[in-house]
């Protein structure tokens, strides 16, 4: 299939969002319009407080835009529903449920039988290397194990857009990094791409971004809205040291950097 011939999976057109912060409005999104189209692992980057993690949380009908529409397979987003699975920074986990008790909560929510949903919940964990960890509980888990218990639980039952609010922003460096890796190799090797789902990525992190994503959303400073969309059309598994990848990376931190110093220059 052509690029051309691709489907717009997502649409944003013409959002704004205004939140209300110490009794004055606050404008988060200013006409925010993009397409991101199916199957592609698109990242969103931007400095802090341009409302990347609003338009997730939109996308995932949480919030509501002030005006304008989130539109998904060609249909308004006005609630969450079971075609989106989301992965947030903090995992989100159930304390008192093991990781199998984790994975299999939105199966038995589905209403899948019982044997069906083990069988399923199953596949993730071991898709996601925690094979003998089932029994184990969130508080004996290293954070990397955590948000892979999130992340199979997000898969389990099959979404159609992924959504990952900066998953990886509070493990330590070599941990990301690892990570990072997994999340290709589940991208490449286990079908996600295959099954044509398409996976919408906030981070603040430009080595991050261009290391995972087939296109990068760059936002502006608040109020929030697209500056640049840079492709990354890089094979995987990436190096990070490569002059293709640095150079993609340049592209990226150049956009970026304009709007930071907006940032600072607006606070001095």
């Amino acid at each position: 299939m052509s690029d051309h011939n691709i489907p717009i999976k997502i649409e944003a057109i013409d959002i704004s969002k205004e939140f209300i912060d110490d009794k004055k409005k606050v404008l988060a999104l200013d006409h925010l319009n993009l397409q991101m189209k199916a199957g592609d692992f698109n990242v969103i980057v931007g400095p802090s407080g341009c409302g990347k993690s609003t338009f997730l949380y939109m996308l995932a009908g949480f919030e509501k835009p002030t005006t304008g529409q989130v539109i998904l397979n060609g249909e308004e987003v006005t609630k969450p529903g079971p075609d989106r699975g989301i992965v947030f920074q903090e995992y989100a986990l159930f304390p008192w449920r093991t990781v199998i008790g984790n994975v299999i909560f939105g199966l038995e929510r589905a209403g899948v039988n019982n044997k069906e949903a083990q069988e399923t919940a199953q596949y993730y964990i071991d898709l996601v290397g925690l094979t003998g960890f089932e029994k184990a509980y969130p508080h004996t888990l290293s954070g990397g194990m955590k948000q892979r218990v999130a992340i199979a639980r997000a898969l389990a039952y099959h979404p159609d857009v992924l959504l990952m609010d900066e998953p990886f922003g509070s493990l330590d460096a070599q941990t990301r990094k690892i990570m990072q890796r997994e999340l290709t190799h589940l991208w490449m090797e286990i079908g996600i791409a295959e099954e044509q789902k398409t996976l919408v990525f906030v981070t603040h992190s430009v080595i991050e971004a261009v290391y995972l994503a087939d296109r990068i959303f760059v936002m502006t400073d608040r109020p929030g809205k697209v500056k640049g969309i840079v492709d990354i059309d890089l094979p995987r598994p990436r190096d990070y040291d490569s002059p293709e990848y640095l150079e993609k990376r340049s592209q990226v931190l150049q956009l970026l950097e304009e709007e930071v110093q907006k940032s600072i220059s607006h606070k001095d």
